[in-house]
């Protein structure tokens, strides 16, 4: 990948004009490119596609639909900083659908929706939050009279690219959980195909981001796993780069909440975090711009591995992880093990009292034996002296 003036000259009036609409330094702007980059894990350079991207590349119509959810995730994209939300929609992305956020009501929202379908046939990008319900013909959630896996085939048919965001949407998430009464299924299983996914409850949103630009970018969604999430997001265990790691190697484990360890941020494996089986950037990557101990490891509580289907919201909190890579040894340490201190009178005592019956034990069993040796020895000189010489294997004293 070249380097940014194999792009465009950073002084021209283009760039300008980019910095005047998104209200953003260009060194700011090009920054905001390459902490991108970084983030899908593209080579040295490519920041530089990405700025040409954003600054010359027709904004991408969204559409973005909502089913069963809590709304977390559309939240979490609500405090995203690098862009802000309304640089976001309003001038990387034209989001013309969107239930939480556009003006629109009713009739007039739906309307907006096969307008902008009709519009941009085979161009627009399809984001769909929440799960879909399919029990008793998906009666469970409907908009504007349809059904929510009607409403999802249609608008799937003519998208460039579908993207599920946040748990629900990827797997079913809390919705699903047993008895799961409404049928709440995921987005793939209702297309039939393996559908990129952002998992997380909420994700993070500059891994939707970081996605979107990426389609942006390069005219295609970026590398996925099995199960559809972005390789640069989901590729490597939270436990791996978690900040208690140290703790974790070292055998330091907090046993309850509150207690000494917890307070001194030991490792919350044994209080039940899931990390060692989750994988994602939650360790690596902060939410909000809020500072980087803000996710829940980060201020202490197990992660509840919101991120992978069949440990989120199935495992209780409580229940130990199963460690994927790594089992910690049998011989580590105590979590309160003691060092360097001298023993007190009592248990010096104690050590004195036992060290005192080994001792008379010891020397009673030395005598026993001495005594077991003179009666032994008697009972053969009186053999001796019976028979007039020596019994066999005697020696005759000189």
């Amino acid at each position: 990948m070249g380097n940014m003036n194999d792009f465009f000259d950073t002084s021209r009036k283009t760039l300008q004009d980019v910095e005047q609409r998104l209200e953003m330094p260009r060194r700011e702007f090009l920054q905001f490119c390459a902490t991108l980059a970084a983030t899908m894990g593209l080579p040295a350079g490519a920041e530089a596609a990405v700025a040409k991207a954003i600054e010359a590349a027709k904004r991408p119509s969204v559409i973005w639909l909502h089913f069963q959810e809590c709304t977390g995730c559309t939240e979490s994209l609500l405090r995203a900083e690098h862009p802000t939300l309304e640089k976001l929609i309003l001038d990387v992305i034209s989001l013309d659908y969107h239930e939480t956020l556009m003006a629109a009501a009713g009739h007039q929202a739906e309307a907006a929706r096969k307008d902008a379908m009709k519009a941009n046939k085979g161009k627009y990008v399809l984001v769909v939050e929440g799960a879909i319900p399919t029990k008793n013909n998906g009666i469970y959630c409907k908009i504007g009279g349809q059904t929510a896996i009607d409403m999802v085939k249609e608008c799937a048919a003519d998208a460039a690219a579908v993207i599920a965001i946040g748990s629900c949407a990827s797997w079913g998430g809390m919705p699903s959980t047993g008895p799961n009464p409404t049928g709440a299924s995921s987005v793939s299983e209702i297309l039939g195909k393996v559908v990129p996914t952002i998992p997380g409850c909420p994700p993070n949103p500059y891994n939707f981001l970081a996605t979107v630009v990426h389609f942006l970018t390069f005219g295609k969604l970026p590398e996925v796993d099995k199960l559809g999430r972005p390789k640069f997001a989901y590729g490597r265990l939270i436990h791996e780069n978690c900040e208690r790691r140290a703790h974790f190697d070292a055998g330091r484990f907090a046993i309850e909440f509150g207690d000494a360890g917890h307070r001194q941020g030991y490792c919350l494996y044994k209080l039940g975090c899931k990390g060692p089986e989750t994988y994602a950037n939650c360790s690596t990557l902060g939410f909000g711009d809020a500072g980087e101990n803000n996710w829940p490891v980060g201020c202490g509580h197990p992660c509840i591995g919101c991120t992978e289907k069949g440990v989120g919201f199935e495992k209780p909190i409580h229940q130990v992880a199963k460690m994927l890579n790594v089992t910690p040894p049998l011989q580590y340490p105590r979590i309160v093990e003691e060092q360097g201190k001298a023993a007190s009178f009592a248990s010096a005592a104690a050590v004195a009292a036992v060290a005192g019956a080994a001792a008379g034990a010891a020397i009673m069993l030395t005598r026993n034996l001495g005594l077991s040796h003179a009666a032994e020895e008697a009972e053969r000189a009186k053999d001796a002296g019976a028979g007039g010489k020596p019994a066999a294997g005697d020696k005759a004293e000189v």
